[in-house]
C-alpha cells in the first residue's frame, strides 16, 4: 500500500531556527500505529524561501539547541 498523507498524524513540531536555516523536531505517527521521532532540516535560500536540505552532522550548537525539543517530544511519547 503507498504512504497517504491523510493517515499521517502530528503530535508535536518545533523548530529551532537560525539565520541561514531551521532544524524541525516532529513526532508523528501512521495509521495510528507507534509514535516516531522525525527531524528535518530546513535552509533559507536569497529569497528567504525554505527548502529541504539532508540533515547530515550537526555542529554542538545545533545539537544543544535541539535537545532541550527531543526531550519534550519524548514526553509526548
Amino acid at each position: 500500500m503507498p504512504y497517504n498523507s491523510s493517515l499521517d498524524q502530528k503530535h508535536f513540531s518545533k523548530s529551532f531556527e537560525k539565520e541561514d536555516g531551521r532544524i524541525t523536531v516532529s513526532l508523528y505517527s501512521y495509521r495510528n500505529g507507534p509514535k516516531k521521532l522525525q527531524l528535518t532540516r530546513e535552509m533559507k535560500d536569497r529569497e528567504g524561501n525554505f527548502s529541504y536540505v539532508r540533515l547530515g552532522r550537526l555542529s554542538k550548537e545545533e545539537l544543544q539547541a535541539i535537545l532541550p525539543l527531543i526531550n519534550e517530544a519524548l514526553a509526548v511519547m
